[in-house]
Parts: C-alpha cells; structure tokens; sequence
C-alpha cells in the first residue's frame, strides 16, 4: 500500500501544521491551491513549491516546517508584528539578509512568545524582511543577551532588497 497522498491531504496536512505552527489561517495563507509537492522516496511531503521557489520543507525528524524565503514573505503578509518576528540594527541587516546569522548583541527587539527551535522572521526595525531561520535562544534570551547566536539564519533574501528601499 502506497503511503503518497492525494494533492488535496497533503495541501490540507501542511495548512494544519502551519496553523499549529505559527497560528490560526497562516496555512492558507502560506499555501495557496496552486502549490505543488516533492515527495520523499516513502511517500511523505518533503517540499511544498509555488512555481520554481521553495515556500517550505517539512522536516523528517519532527513533522514542522522549514521556510524558504518566498515561504517567509507570505507569512509576514499575514502575521500582525512582532509574531514569530526578530527585529535587528539597521547596521547588520545587510549582512543578515546575505545570509549571515544574527547575532544576540545586535537584535533590538523579539517576540517573546518566541521559544528556541522555532522558525522566526529576522526583519528590520521597519518589518523589511531580510532572512528566516531557527531561533537558537528564547525571544526573552535574545534581548538578554549580549553574545552568541540568536538566529542562525537559514535563508536571507539577498542585499539587493535594500536597493529596492
């Protein structure tokens, strides 16, 4: 018996875990009906796609999800600030949105809801996103303290972001 599920299951299984994940309609937010799945070699959903970019990886070891930039910009479409939000210094944002981690010293403001493992947004201090990743400390950590990893970024949306501004 085949484990692979129908487009309609796996669309709906990944609106589930995004709404248990970062709140209720961020799933519909962040998967639209016209998203497309890459399946893993035992049938599971791996990759959720919207054309050519990656929205989000479903991790084997514990069912959530990853977010890949195109992932990340539709989420922040639709959580209010500072949801799942990390704020960091004008200064670094350049080097964060290349892909750099961000560092504790240098964010400004975090959800405190925010606990360590949780997919986070790293915006600036006017919410221009400019990487996702795992948080590595708890929002209340990150503004504690003074070194260390808070973010270690997973995918940055490239300097060019700031030539659009």
């Amino acid at each position: 018996m085949s484990t692979e599920y129908s487009k309609d299951s796996s669309l709906r299984r990944v609106q589930i875990i995004a709404d248990f994940q970062f709140g209720a309609g961020s799933g519909e937010a962040l998967f639209p009906d016209d998203c497309t799945f890459q399946f893993s070699t035992t049938g599971r959903v791996r990759q959720v796609r919207i054309g050519k970019e990656r929205l989000a990886t479903v991790r084997a070891q514990d069912g959530r999800l990853t977010l890949g930039i195109a992932g990340a910009e539709r989420l922040a479409a639709v959580l209010a600030p500072p949801a799942y939000r990390v704020t960091v210094q004008e200064d670094v944002a350049p080097f964060i949105a290349d892909g750099k981690n961000a560092m504790a010293k240098h964010v400004v403001a975090a959800d405190e809801r925010i606990r360590t493992g949780d997919e986070v947004l790293v915006v600036t201090g006017d919410d221009v996103l400019l990487a996702t990743g795992a948080a590595l400390l708890s929002g209340g950590e990150m503004l504690a303290f003074n070194y260390g990893v808070a973010v270690k970024v997973r995918q940055g949306r490239g300097s060019e972001c700031f030539q659009e501004r």
